[in-house]
């Protein structure tokens, strides 16, 4: 049986015999890099350096969630704006494995340049067993390549230091229970962000048009989970489809987007199976989602299982 304490305190002595200097961190807001935070923090005291960067493909209202969750921790925290650069790589860019492998470059480079200032040479990062395994290597297929594993560039100047490397997301949880993180509970959100929510080319107005409606799926299913009309799903939010499709504005032909509804249940995210969300509930999403987003005239609701379909889209 999986023990939290017992893995916090060799995860500690593990980084400690892992980094001679000083390091840097990714962090997201998630559970997985707050928990990889929480025990670089402990092992390396003020010789981590916390760095968080807005790519312009977080959810809403992430970077000022991240900053007040990271302004409570005892340790150095640097916020990079790097919307234009992330977009800018990203133009013209429809294949899912090319879009992760260039965000994942993407982050190589900028935490190289704040650890150069910053004078360290190590990188923790918070990759879980998930990550590498559906990455492939050696005997393994490559599912997608995560960005912060199939995206790492070959001639990275910083050491990678992964303290949570071999444990799952229901043990991850575990561990950020056990160090009392506001986080613990968080909903999972993708390391290359909105842009694998965007089934295609990636500009700003389909940018804003899938962070509102995963807002929208967020606030419709937390809400729902508060009042006890449903069990909370492990993850939840809105796929932008390369698919337009007629509709009507009051009496006006429209030709908008289609927007999928993605909820699931599962443990380790190795497995997942959809949601059974009450009718009334999908009917509420898909009001507010073309009633607030008017380029928005279609929404499907995603019953795939995983396997045969990843939980998110690309």
């Amino acid at each position: 049986m999986f023990d939290a304490a017992s893995f916090v305190e060799k995860a500690v002595d593990d980084v400690k015999k892992q980094v001679k200097g000083k390091a840097v961190i990714a962090v997201s807001g998630g559970v997985d890099s707050t928990v990889a935070a929480k025990i670089g923090s402990m092992a390396l005291g003020e010789n981590l350096v916390a760095v968080y960067v807005d790519t312009g493909l977080m959810r809403k209202g992430e970077s000022e969630f991240v900053n007040r969750l990271y302004g409570g921790m005892p340790l150095r925290f640097i916020l990079v704006d790097a919307k234009e650069e992330f977009l800018d790589a990203l133009r013209g860019v429809v294949d899912p494995e090319e879009k992760r492998k260039i965000i994942g470059e993407k982050f190589i480079r900028l935490f190289e340049r704040v650890a150069r200032e910053e004078n360290a040479s190590y990188l923790i990062q918070g990759t879980i067993a998930p990550d590498w395994i559906e990455s492939g290597g050696e005997l393994r297929d490559t599912i997608k390549s995560h960005h912060n594993v199939g995206g790492l560039p070959t001639d990275m100047a910083l050491t990678v230091v992964e303290p949570l490397r071999h444990i799952y997301k229901d043990e991850v949880r575990e561990v950020a229970r056990y160090l009392k993180l506001a986080v613990a509970e968080r909903q999972p959100f993708p390391g290359p962000g909105l842009a694998v929510r965007i089934l295609e080319e990636i500009d700003e107005e389909k940018v804003d048009i899938v962070r509102r409606a995963c807002a929208v799926v967020e606030e419709e299913i937390d809400a729902a989970w508060k009042s006890g009309m449903i069990e909370k799903p492990w993850q939840y939010f809105a796929v932008l489809l390369p698919v337009r499709s007629v509709g009507v504005r009051g009496d006006v032909r429209a030709y908008g987007y289609t927007i999928a509804i993605r909820s699931v249940d599962s443990v380790d995210a190795m497995t997942a199976v959809y949601s059974k969300l009450p009718h009334e509930l999908l009917e509420k999403m898909a009001t507010r989602i073309t009633n607030e987003i008017r380029e928005v005239n279609r929404v499907v609701y995603d019953i795939s299982d995983k396997p045969p379909a990843t939980i998110e889209w690309e």
